[in-house]
């Protein structure tokens, strides 16, 4: 497979920009976090994306999606990354369309993606790190089950909908089977969300289910059989978290580099260092390795092909050492200003930062890959 875009998806990617920039750039996020906005991001902006057809990219013809791939999300994650858009895209266009495609599920949800009207979030973590522990009980009650436990920071669960949440249905926490996925709506009993704040400003819940009733009908795939449907959900969200990684590092180097071409030390650009062009040219060397990285998971994921799962942690991994690199040159090429709340560097570091810790950071994955190949 060629790693690079064909001409239609260029043509996406230009239009993405181009949409993004005008109307979600970096300052919109600044507003949204000044004003302690408690949405979290424009549901008018979501809209526009429906209204554009990036919410169906994912969702099949059939379903009057699309019917794109993941190449395609990744182009116009890349963009929402470059201006740290506020957006629920990743979870919702992204990562919970590939868990209720092809399921009863999807006639219910996709109208409402689709029309830019419905939010979902993924209520899979339980501890700080993401590590595949599942210890939130679903036991039989009557025709459906009673969920109860707690989900940490879930993007988007205050305002959600559609949870798609992971819970154990059979053996312990750290098994691998015995996991059941369910759709579980937002007027549901007993259902509590805590918003808090992360690091880069975006909103982030406590979900708790005190006994939340659902009928059997929730149930996303089989019971006790959830993990490849969990595993399916993941990999798309890590692909999709390593696209917009790029664009968060392209943004940081692309401000970077605007800088070192007008900032001056004793009357002589600083762009004119040695040094300093030295450094930029190996981020931007490392970004096209991560960029490489991520566009061969995007078309294995796309293909179904059997070493998707390996791509997608090789992507993860080296899209977040390729951001974290970016940003953490942005902000030392900018000097002591680089700390400061005035300039917008800093909240690239921030952003990159809440990106690779999701769906497991570098070291899980690079761990992934180790057992994976027999260590």
């Amino acid at each position: 497979m060629p790693l690079y875009l064909n001409d239609e998806q260029a043509m996406l990617r230009d239009t993405a920009r181009d949409f993004v920039a005008e109307h979600a750039p970096v300052s919109h996020m600044r507003a949204l976090r000044d004003a302690d906005d408690a949405t979290g991001f424009s549901r008018d902006l979501w809209k526009q994306f429906a209204e554009m057809g990036l919410t169906g990219i994912l969702i099949p013809e059939a379903d009057n999606g699309l019917g794109l791939g993941h190449v395609e999300a990744g182009v116009v994650l890349e963009e929402i990354g470059r201006n740290l858009s506020p957006s629920p895209f990743l979870a919702t266009a992204v990562a919970a369309v590939e868990a209720i495609k092809g399921t009863p599920h999807a006639a219910r949800w996709f109208p409402g993606i689709l029309a830019g009207e419905t939010v979902a979030a993924l209520a899979i973590d339980e501890r700080a790190k993401h590590d595949g522990h599942v210890a939130m009980r679903a036991e039989r009650s009557g025709n459906g089950f009673r969920l109860t436990g707690a989900k940490r920071f879930v993007a988007h669960g205050h305002v959600a909908d559609l949870l798609i949440v992971a819970a154990r249905t059979a053996g312990s926490p750290e098994d691998a089977d015995g996991v059941t996925l369910f759709a579980v709506p937002k007027d549901a009993a007993n259902l509590t969300a805590d918003p808090q704040r992360l690091a880069d400003a975006s909103l982030a819940a406590r979900m708790t289910f005190d006994g939340v009733a659902v009928d059997a009908d929730a149930v996303i795939g089989e019971v006790d059989g959830g993990r490849a449907v969990l595993n399916a959900l993941l990999g798309a969200g890590r692909t999709g978290a390593a696209a917009e990684m790029l664009g968060v590092g392209g943004g940081a180097m692309d401000m970077t580099v605007q800088y070192l071409k007008e900032r001056k030390q004793f009357g002589t650009l600083i762009g004119s260092f040695q040094a300093l062009q030295h450094r930029a040219a190996h981020l931007y060397s490392e970004l096209e390795v991560a960029r490489a990285a991520v566009l061969k998971a995007q078309q294995l994921l796309d293909a179904g092909d059997a070493k998707a799962d390996e791509a997608v942690s090789v992507a993860k991994a080296m899209a977040g050492m390729a951001s974290t690199l970016a940003v953490q040159e942005g902000v030392q090429m900018h000097g002591g200003i680089g700390m400061t709340d005035e300039y917008d560097i800093g909240f690239y570091m921030k952003r990159g930062r809440v990106l690779a810790e999701l769906f497991g950071d570098t070291n899980y994955h690079a761990d992934a890959l180790a057992r994976a190949s027999g260590y």
